[in-house]
């Protein structure tokens, strides 16, 4: 079926029909609906090419990394996050445009990228606290939403982000709660904004509850197995070790829990341990029984979620900059219990 005979059998204009399926705001919810489900009925799939000259659009959305930041496109949850967001682009019409470019010439290729035209929006990943891609593409005018935030920031941009602060300052009320005094935190590298605001909830449990705060306890740097190995080993080393420990990833959390083991300690008996899971699809946290206590997040779904809020910005500029907080959800496991008795 062409689009002369799917017009002609919902008793539409060819030109309603190409403007529902192309998104244009200005068509009525329900006709676009009804328009998108004949689609369907039919197999129809409109020319990309066509779409693409008719509404002005390269039908495509950017992904830029730079090489410094090469290492994000292995990490598992770089890979959920394309997944849930390319599932969006699919269903629209949309194809992903991944690039890797060196550092310095970040800006030049984001300006080159508006002049050729060849993306209609970008997705912003690992923002920094003072991120000078915001800055850039409101100047250049391409749209854009921020998996993140910039605390440094001002807050007029599109954003999806998780309460990193909230749920690295629940985890540690309730190691608080099951008595735990001495804390450490293993945490990702602090000038990159999630890292931040986990600090920040993690410091803010700790002075409510008048406990003070051991920089010995503290350590950050690129969430790796090893990093929660060295950070947990040399914690245990010192006279008045960590009895938990809080960390900001699935895979340092392994690493403390390999520590732990070096030294014939039991996970959620001898030490507690509260790590940050992103529900990644190949990496699970345990089967029926999560294995670590947890603040959960689904990556994928922010990925589909950010994909959408860029896609409705494209089609609506007027809507503004879109912004969402997500809250992650806090999991009891196996890792967790009272502190032990001194």
């Amino acid at each position: 079926m062409n689009l002369r005979e799917l017009a002609k059998h919902l008793n539409l204009s060819q030109t309603t029909v190409s403007r529902a399926l192309n998104g244009y705001p200005e068509v009525k919810e329900a006709t676009r609906l009804r328009v998108e489900a004949a689609a369907r009925q039919f197999n129809y799939t409109p020319n990309m090419r066509a779409r693409g000259l008719a509404t002005g659009r390269a039908m495509c959305i950017g992904h830029v990394m730079p090489i410094s930041k090469k290492h994000e496109m292995v990490n598992p949850v770089f890979g959920d996050f394309i997944t849930g967001a390319s599932e969006a682009y699919v269903e629209a019409g949309y194809d992903l445009l991944l690039t890797l470019v060196p550092d310095a010439e970040e800006a030049h290729h984001y300006r080159n990228m508006k002049a050729k035209g060849n993306v209609d929006g970008i997705i912003v990943h690992g923002p920094l606290m003072a991120d000078r891609r915001i800055a850039l593409l409101q100047e250049i005018g391409l749209p854009f939403v921020v998996h993140g935030r910039a605390s440094d920031m001002p807050a007029d941009y599109a954003w999806l982000d998780m309460n990193n602060r909230r749920a690295f300052d629940r985890a540690t009320e309730l190691l608080i709660e099951l008595g735990h005094r001495r804390i450490g935190l293993v945490n990702g590298l602090e000038h990159m904004d999630f890292a931040h605001r986990r600090r920040e909830g993690f410091l803010a449990a700790l002075m409510r509850h008048g406990l003070e705060v051991n920089p010995a306890h503290l350590r950050a740097g690129e969430m790796t197995e090893a990093l929660g190995y060295g950070a947990a080993s040399d914690m245990l080393k010192q006279p008045d070790p960590p009895t938990a420990f809080l960390s900001s990833s699935m895979v340092t959390a392994m690493g403390i829990w390999r520590a732990l083991g070096d030294r014939g300690l039991r996970l959620g008996r001898d030490v507690s341990l509260i790590t940050h899971d992103d529900d990644l699809g190949y990496l699970k946290n345990g089967h029926d029984v999560p294995t670590f206590t947890a603040t959960r997040a689904p990556v994928r779904d922010m990925g589909r979620r950010a994909a959408e809020m860029l896609l409705e910005m494209i089609r609506d500029p007027s809507c503004g900059p879109l912004q969402t907080l997500m809250e992650a959800e806090l999991i009891l496991g196996r890792s967790t219990g009272p502190a032990p008795r001194e």
